[in-house]
């Protein structure tokens, strides 16, 4: 039989062989469950929003071949594989309305939107947008031709032009020509409804004034704005420094004070660009001109037709003094002048010279206030 002593000892024996489990055991459990979780989450697949908009998109690649022709991509995206937000989007989004032109500089992306042209840039690829139910559809197809020959050419055949230059340089020398035909259409017929008018002042060809002036004055908002993006962009040396997209990609940035090549390029389509503005600038007061002109003419006409009819009014007048001595005599009153054989000549006479004094008091009086008004 065991002494409790004995026993004592056994049972502290005992406890001593039972192996605890490290609290680690349970911590690594609960950090592989966190890790498992994160990982299901990551690998859920990405679900477009129903009823999402749209775009379809050409694409170049950096040898000016064609990646995509008309495709359709999601915004998002879109967003996802250029590093965008949807704000910056919304910019070169035709389905907004009041866009406004613009040229948004991105760390690795030149969003552009001009005239008829949205456009998105990379080192190394261009997108040209083109939304459903476009009525720019067919400049964008003509615009696709001259862009290709354009990314196609060398850096050094081009100037020293990198690639997202030479995609600028084609989406600004488009826009400034579509703006210099523009231009000159309106100002071609504007110039041969001017000279009409100064021939002959017609009421069709004053409406057909009104019209063309209503469209020379969107056109010169249009080129305004297009004019105030360049000035915009140019007064931001960061945003043309980072518009070196190729030499950012090798990891050779420009500084802030370096970016003379971008300068130039944006100044001289700046030029154009204002003497489009210009030009309609000059036509629009040509047209003032004429349209003072036109009042003028219309005010005399109007003035001659006011004059003739106080001349009609002061012959009534006249003739209605005159008549009232006739109409005393007509009266079936004696008046002892019946048996007179000269009472109808005196009287005819009288009525006769009242009528005329009254037409040369009032002819005089018309001619001082005439005078007056001279």
């Amino acid at each position: 039989m065991a002494t409790p002593a004995k026993h004592t000892f056994q049972l502290a024996h005992q406890r001593s062989m039972v192996t605890v489990p490290p609290k680690t055991v349970f911590t690594a459990s609960a950090t592989e469950k966190s890790t498992r979780l994160q990982r299901s989450i990551s690998v859920v697949p990405h679900h477009p929003i129903k009823n999402e908009i749209k775009l379809r998109c050409t694409e170049f690649d950096h040898k000016g071949n064609v990646k995509t022709t008309a495709g359709e991509f999601l915004k998002s995206d879109l967003c996802q594989q250029h590093g965008l937000h949807a704000r910056d989007l919304r910019k070169i989004d035709s389905s907004f309305n009041n866009q406004i032109p613009v040229i948004l500089v991105r760390p690795e992306v030149i969003l552009v939107n001009l005239g008829h042209i949205r456009a998105l840039i990379k080192a190394d690829l261009v997108v040209l947008f083109d939304s459903f139910g476009s009525s720019d559809s067919y400049n964008q197809s003509i615009f696709i031709y001259d862009l290709e020959e354009k990314l196609r050419m060398s850096t050094s055949a081009a100037g020293g032009l990198p690639f997202e230059f030479r995609a600028l340089e084609a989406i600004l020398i488009s826009v400034v020509s579509s703006l210099q035909s523009e231009m000159e259409v309106l100002v071609h017929f504007v110039s041969n409804l001017l000279a009409q008018l100064e021939e002959n002042i017609d009421q069709n060809k004053l409406k057909e004034l009104l019209q063309y002036s209503k469209k020379l004055s969107r056109f010169e908002s249009k080129t305004l704005l297009i004019r105030d993006v360049f000035v915009e962009v140019l007064d931001q040396d960061e945003d043309l420094a980072n518009m070196y997209l190729t030499e950012k990609k090798l990891g050779r940035p420009r500084t802030k004070d370096s970016h003379d090549e971008i300068e130039i390029l944006l100044e001289s389509y700046l030029k154009q660009v204002e003497e489009i503005a210009n030009s309609v600038a000059i036509m629009k007061q040509q047209m003032q001109s004429t349209e003072e002109i036109v009042n003028v003419m219309l005010g005399a006409t109007r003035n001659q037709l006011l004059l003739f009819e106080l001349r009609i009014a002061m012959g009534t007048l006249g003739m209605s003094s005159g008549a009232i001595i006739a109409s005393l005599y007509g009266m079936n009153l004696h008046n002892y002048l019946e048996t007179n054989p000269h009472a109808f000549g005196i009287v005819g006479s009288t009525a006769l010279g009242i009528s005329l004094m009254v037409f040369a008091f009032c002819s005089r009086k018309l001619k001082t206030l005439a005078k007056g008004t001279t």
